[in-house]
């Protein structure tokens, strides 16, 4: 249930960016029709139903993303192995709000059998469930609650049925959607209210709107995902009120805004907040649009069209990282991603492994995994390698020849990760397992000095590099 959390989080801080994304460029697409912001909405529905994306270069999530992340499937904002680090951090892509939020969580008690983040976390998925399921177990009272209101309703003709149980048109129905509308209706307001109401029908927004909200509940701690539901159901709605214009003409504006009028006015407390209500909201709003309205170019539409599809990609795609030549010093080091792995949490399990990646293998050997101590002090690293000699065999002479690399890996390795008290390493040949230990205390006893200050820059870790060499093990 945690990592599901997580998971969720990571998705609603990315729909978050998105959605900032979207309403500006609603701004700046405020005198094109509204067909074009209602679709940008795609966007943010992918974001939160979606972990993981491709990537691209043109990402807007580039300018904000966390790092480490880049050129992955999943933007993780939050670490999945958040509970298990001695201090607990989260990138949000905002320094600020970082900041401030890792001042917030609380560090790893080295006596506690359980992390305290690992207790947060898991009590934020509790109080997560609860709101989701509630608000669930409403969606479905509300909608039995219509679905009765609507049962004696009368057929008029095709899909068209009118009751007078309820005081504004709408679509009810998923797999077989009906339009439903008030007793006593006059020809002119039936002509707008069923092109509006079949427009909704014909692009499925009856299915869009519902699966909307649908993510807004298990988003629902997102304040900004309930602010985009509002303005993704006033664009569907503006939309289809520029397709009945465009259809029986600009006469129908000051009839057709009356009609708008009159069942806003009008509407019951059953239809509020209800999928597809006619005059449901913004009623002001909608009025002035359809004054205001004028039919659009064919240029202006196919320049519109280009820029939807761009801000699309750029929405849904994640950052790609920018390759640049590794520079690798004469012994081998990555310096480059040494430099960019560096960490100060062992527990930050994806860097460490980036930081394995960027030094030489030792001969002989090759890689089985990593594992990590972070509940409690000694934080420890443990290197597992399995034997790989042609000969089959661990020797002396092969074991000589790998124990120095090993310690020189080991010398950068407290350089780079500023927590890291000790790193272990486990040999493992047809079923003897051979082990190594080194301690940050004779380390720096071994160099003189604290390593840590050399990975804080490239000359550093290019001087620790080139010390390397005269750093030998005591016999």
């Amino acid at each position: 249930m945690t990592d599901l959390w997580i998971s969720i989080l990571n998705m609603s801080i990315t729909a978050s960016y998105v959605a900032v994304a979207v309403m500006l460029a609603r701004i700046l697409l405020r005198r094109a029709p509204k067909i074009f912001s209602y679709m940008l909405w795609s966007a943010v529905m992918i974001r939160l139903i979606l972990p993981v994306s491709f990537t691209s270069s043109f990402s807007i999530l580039k300018l904000a993303g966390p790092a480490g992340s880049s050129g992955t499937g999943q933007m993780q904002f939050v670490p999945k192995n958040m509970g298990m680090q001695a201090q607990p951090a989260v990138d949000t892509g905002t320094a600020s709000a970082g900041s401030l939020l890792n001042s917030l969580l609380p560090p790893a008690a080295p006596a506690a059998s359980v992390n305290r983040v690992q207790i947060i976390l898991w009590a934020g998925s509790m109080i997560w469930l609860i709101g989701a399921i509630t608000l669930l177990l409403y969606s479905v009272f509300s909608y039995v609650r219509i679905m009765r209101r609507v049962r004696t309703a009368t057929l008029v003709k095709g899909h068209v049925f009118e009751t007078d149980q309820i005081m504004t048109p709408f679509v009810f129905g998923f797999l077989k959607p009906r339009i439903y509308i008030p007793a006593g209706m006059s020809e002119q307001e039936l002509s707008h209210i069923l092109l509006h109401e079949q427009t909704h029908i014909d692009r499925r927004d009856y299915l869009v709107k519902p699966l909307m909200f649908l993510l807004v509940i298990l988003h629902w701690f997102n304040p900004l995902m309930w602010l985009s539901f509002v303005l993704m159901s006033k664009d569907m709605e503006m939309s289809c009120d520029e397709a009945v214009i465009r259809k029986l003409g600009p006469q129908v504006k000051s009839s057709y805004s009356g009609s708008l009028l009159g069942f806003s006015v009008r509407r019951s407390g059953l239809m509020t907040g209800s999928p597809l209500a006619f005059g449901e909201s913004s009623v002001k709003a909608r009025i002035k649009h359809i004054l205001a309205y004028r039919q659009p170019t064919s240029r202006s539409m196919a320049a519109c069209t280009l820029v939807i599809v761009l801000l699309l990609i750029g929405c849904t795609a994640n950052p790609k990282t920018v390759e640049h030549p590794a520079q690798v010093s004469d012994s081998g080091y990555s310096v480059d991603q040494l430099l960019e792995s560096k960490t100060k949490y062992i527990g930050d399990a994806s860097k460490v492994t980036a930081l394995l990646g960027a030094m030489p293998l030792p001969q002989g050997l090759e890689r089985a995994g990593i594992e990590l101590t972070t509940g409690s002090r000694p934080y420890a690293l443990t290197i597992n390698y399995k034997v790989n000699d042609i000969k089959g065999m661990w020797n002396d002479e092969l074991q000589a020849l790998s124990r120095e690399p090993l310690l020189h890996n080991s010398i950068l390795l407290f350089s780079l990760i500023d927590n890291a008290d000790i790193i272990n390493y486990s040999l493992a040949d047809e079923g003897i397992n051979y082990s190594f230990k080194f301690t940050r205390e004779e380390i720096d006893k071994l160099l003189g000095e604290d390593v840590r200050p050399y990975g804080a820059d490239e000359v550093g870790l290019r001087k620790l590099i080139d010390r390397l060499e005269s750093v030998k093990l005591t016999p």
